[in-house]
């Protein structure tokens, strides 16, 4: 079989490549990120094989009857390898296939323990997935025309390309979920790295924050309201396209340069729930009355609806924060700082009480990474604002109130709390535990997983092609697995 793929294609292959590597749909530490953005990438551009346009390709592995393993898998794996690491070399491929066949051997067993996964929990991931790819390339028809593909010939093609990755999943997390650590065994771990091998650690935070958004005068409410109103009846008046007044008048960032596009909108997601609540009731080419969520005003058109995902148009007007609002955000955290200070009440209560930060709610108002959840932030990750902010407070101290830009690049207020501070050094179980933990619950994990493989071999068929021969890695699964000719 050969398998081909365009330069269009190969280039976009690169890209993704690098867009993808931190990008993670499982939180457990033996499947390797590698094989998990290869997955992605595999579902956006089909499989084809990125090590030569013109190569054949061929079956490197076989688990149980009929789960099959390609050079071209392996091969575009090992692209994205060395995209990430210099080091990256040929030998490098056989933990790569350990990997994947890794993978097979657990979709293997969730056949024999009867593990189920719903066709809604899969088109759930597919939507997902389709859903990131569209928000990066600005629409479903841009995505179609680089994949090659329509959206709904996608899904049908990868949906049990999914659902295997998920049936893994679940089955590894079955095996996993029992292994716990304790205090002694991380002293344990700790105790057996020399001391020239312990990492150095950058300089920490622990950082909260208060934050109380603006409230808007009824004024400035009446006005956007009325903006959006003329707007619209331009519209419906002809005098003006939906899409032209979009890209004039839109304050969403998001979808303004595209006429105030997005594709794949369905009930769940991001989506206010007034906005879909509204959107799902028009028919196509129709438009919305005005609707009114926590980011402003709405207008919607109706593009496309297919049961339910919809293609759609929009326009939102925000009210505009006047200095007076800021000033009353202010003059309110000012008065909640008093109470910190005082220890009339304390950090988390206030968050609880007074933050309209949902987010921070559910953390207690600490900032967290969003890659890893945790709250110990490194301060050179930090902005420059932050980093000059608390050099300059101590440990336990609240911040004056002050205006700040949030992740969407939206003004609101805050007051920051310093919760704790460490300084750059080695690794040590006083300051460093929860990350030393981390990583000892990390390798007590893949040993777990790999005293389960080994008990298991001999009752999989396993066969290997003859070029990886020479992986010691796979030896020993070769050497324990049920083979035959």
């Amino acid at each position: 079989m050969h398998i081909k793929m365009t330069n269009k294609l190969f280039l976009f292959l690169h890209i993704f490549i690098f867009l993808l590597y931190n990008m993670s749909f499982t939180n457990t530490n033996v499947m390797s990120r590698v094989a998990k953005v290869s997955l992605l990438v595999m579902f956006l551009l089909g499989g084809f094989s990125a090590f030569s346009q013109e190569s054949a390709d061929k079956i490197v592995a076989v688990v149980g009857k009929n789960r099959i393993i390609l050079q071209s898998d392996i091969e575009m794996q090992a692209l994205q390898s060395r995209q990430q690491d210099p080091n990256f070399n040929d030998s490098m491929k056989c933990m790569i296939l350990q990997q994947m066949i890794l993978q097979k051997i657990l979709v293997e067993q969730s056949e024999r323990d009867s593990v189920k996964i719903t066709d809604e929990d899969v088109d759930g991931q597919l939507d997902n997935r389709l859903r990131y790819f569209i928000q990066l390339y600005g629409s479903k028809e841009k995505l179609e025309q680089v994949s090659g593909k329509t959206i709904y010939q996608l899904k049908d093609e990868y949906r049990d390309v999914i659902r295997e990755q998920m049936l893994a999943e679940k089955v590894q997390q079955t095996i996993l979920e029992p292994v716990k650590i304790t205090p002694a065994e991380v002293s344990a771990f700790y105790k057996k790295i020399p001391v020239d091998s312990l990492p150095f650690f950058p300089a920490t935070v622990e950082v909260g924050q208060i934050v109380i958004d603006p409230i808007v005068s009824q004024e400035m409410n009446d006005y956007a309201r009325q903006k959006l109103e003329g707007i619209r009846k331009d519209i419906i008046d002809s005098k003006i396209t939906f899409e032209t007044a979009a890209g004039l008048y839109s304050d969403d960032p998001g979808s303004r340069d595209n006429g105030g596009r997005y594709d794949g909108v369905t009930r769940t997601g991001p989506w206010a729930a007034e906005f879909v609540a509204a959107a799902f009731k028009l028919q196509n080419g129709e438009i919305s009355p005005i609707i009114k969520t926590k980011f402003g005003y709405h207008i919607i058109q109706m593009i496309n609806r297919k049961g339910d995902e919809a293609d759609l148009r929009h326009i939102l007007i925000k009210p505009e924060v006047t200095s007076a609002d800021y000033k009353r955000s202010l003059e309110r955290l000012d008065s909640i700082r008093g109470e910190l200070v005082s220890g009339r009440i304390v950090f988390q209560g206030a968050v609880g009480s007074f933050s309209t930060d949902e987010v921070a709610k559910r953390t207690g108002g600490m900032i967290a990474d969003p890659n890893t959840g945790n709250t110990e932030l490194d301060m050179t990750k930090l902005d420059p604002g932050m980093v000059l902010m608390l050099d300059t407070m101590k440990q336990g101290e609240f911040s004056n109130p002050h205006i700040f830009l949030t992740d969407q690049r939206e003004k609101s207020c805050r007051i920051v709390y310093l919760k704790s501070r460490t300084s750059p050094h080695k690794a040590n179980l006083k300051d460093d535990y929860s990350k030393i933990e981390e990583v000892a619950l990390s390798q007590k994990k893949q040993l777990k997983m790999q005293n389960w493989v080994l008990s298991k071999l001999s009752t999989f068929y396993l066969k290997i092609s003859p070029d990886y021969d020479d992986c010691r890695i796979l030896k020993q699964w070769q050497t324990n697995s049920t083979k035959s000719d």
